[in-house]
């Protein structure tokens, strides 16, 4: 019988968590030093007090040396600032409780808890790396894929009321962080029920440094950035958000192998309930993450409003009814996952579509992501354990390309220059470079996971249950 002394391994555990952390962080750094000193091609300068583009209406932030005289006569919109407070709340609201019921419902009852737990800590651990240099590598001058990671690291020059394109830069930096911890809990959908929870986190971090921050650089952080340069609309995260976690999770579960079991035996949700629940929260939470992009209590944020409504709807009657004539019923199941598919297939589009555009939107991902999850998941042959890819990669890809279509004036859009075939060509580029990116990046992460923690647990753990084996706690008395 095999004796394993669980109070040693739980120290060792900690403590390489705790170097890991530390050696990331100094490598973060490192890596910021090198980009700045090496010769890299920068961005053209620009002048003192520049501003730095996020997402849609993001690109009128942030960014500006601080001026200590300015800061103090600085005059915030309370009703901006209010409905930003409101928005990073509303994500938050996403994540913890909404990521965490829906991910938690579709796994066995023996694994609810490492779900719940895997999302909850990944996104803290997100939240300190964020504060620590993310948001100084994402959102400062640097060349067209890194800004600096030592510039603002531990948000270091800015002060109450440093002004952020008429925000506080602390309520910025707030939301963004938000957009940061949930996309990188995404991916955790993809290796339930068999990773170790030391290889979460310590993925999580060297992910979340090389995958996610350069491209929020790249997308978000102006005209300089690689694929901002070249004109991709991203109003929310089509790109920065769900492909990158949807590719990510595809490219994990191929590492990760299959579950004990799978494709030999039903593997079923344990609690429908909880992912509706779940589902239902995130659409509440999304208007934070769609109207909140626009950073003003303006006429955008109420278009990406109406437009997420709609296009969420809209994919939910398409799920159902594509399940209802090919399977002979619709399920609450697969409601749910239409109302995430319209969710995602919208936020790229969600500030630079009109409201019919939106509908189209989100019929085509609700119905082609039935397909993603259903007959794409069996070609690729990878157990995606909660289809972070058939939902959040396919929909990104639909609503990336899409919103190069729907945003023309003459389609109801609020671009009145753009050429539909350019503009698709520039989209159908940023999904590319983002898969491609995205995948040489988690592979990279994969591998040195292993390397150090290893990733999967013992085929006698997976049977008991990670809940047990991982946390010594369990969902549910039996």
């Amino acid at each position: 019988m095999k004796i394993r002394d669980f109070s040693g391994w739980k120290t060792r555990v900690h403590l390489l968590c705790m170097l890991t952390l530390l050696a990331v962080l100094g490598l973060g750094f490192a890596a910021g030093a090198v980009a700045q000193d090496a010769g890299v091609p920068q961005p053209e300068t620009v002048e003192e007090g520049y501003e730095v583009p996020a997402a849609g209406a993001m690109s009128q932030v942030v960014g500006e040396a601080p001026d200590e005289a300015a800061a103090a006569e600085a005059a915030f919109d309370s009703g901006d600032v209010a409905w930003m407070l409101t928005s990073t709340l509303l994500v938050l609201l996403m994540v913890v409780p909404g990521l965490a019921l829906f991910y938690g419902g579709m796994v066995r009852s023996k694994n609810v808890l490492s779900v719940l737990m895997q999302v909850l800590v990944v996104y803290s651990v997100v939240m300190l790396v964020w504060v620590a240099y993310g948001y100084s590598a994402a959102f400062t001058e640097g060349n067209a894929f890194f800004g600096s990671f030592t510039e603002k690291a531990f948000l270091r020059g800015i002060v109450a009321d440093t002004d952020a394109g008429g925000l506080p830069e602390f309520l910025f930096v707030a939301f963004q962080a938000t957009f940061a911890g949930i996309t990188t809990a995404l991916i955790v959908g993809s290796f339930a029920e068999r990773i170790k929870f030391a290889a979460v986190l310590l993925f999580s971090v060297l992910w979340v440094t090389f995958a996610y921050l350069p491209m929020v650089h790249m997308v978000w952080s102006g005209e300089g950035g690689f694929l901002a340069h070249r004109g991709v609309i991203d109003f929310a995260g089509g790109t920065v958000v769900h492909i990158n976690a949807g590719v990510a999770g595809l490219v994990g579960a191929y590492f990760l192998g299959r579950r004990l079991g799978y494709g030999r035996e039903a593997i079923k949700p344990h609690s429908v309930p909880f992912t509706f629940i779940g589902a239902s929260l995130l659409w509440v939470g999304w208007f934070g993450f769609n109207a909140g992009s626009a950073l003003a209590a303006d006429a955008s944020a109420a278009l990406a409003m109406i437009n997420t409504m709609v296009a969420t709807a809209a994919a939910v009657v398409a799920w159902s009814l594509v399940e209802a004539v090919s399977k002979g019923r619709p399920s609450a199941l697969g409601a749910a996952s239409g109302a995430i598919a319209g969710l995602v297939g919208i936020t790229p589009a969600a500030g630079t579509v009109g409201p019919l555009g939106a509908i189209v939107i989100g019929l085509a991902a609700g119905a082609i992501c039935v397909w993603a999850v259903n007959g794409l998941k069996r070609l690729l042959g990878a157990d995606d354990s909660l289809d972070v890819f058939g939902v959040h990669g396919v929909g990104g890809i639909v609503g990336a390309l899409l919103t190069g279509v729907f945003s023309a004036e003459s389609l109801g859009g609020t671009e009145a220059d753009l050429a539909i075939g350019t503009q698709v060509g520039v989209q159908a580029i940023s999904v590319v470079f983002t898969i491609v990116w995205c995948a040489v990046v988690t592979a990279l992460a994969i591998l040195a996971t292993k390397l150090m923690v290893g990733l999967r647990v013992s085929e006698e753990d997976e049977r008991a249950g990670l809940d047990i084996v991982s946390h010594g706690e369990s969902a549910y008395e039996t």
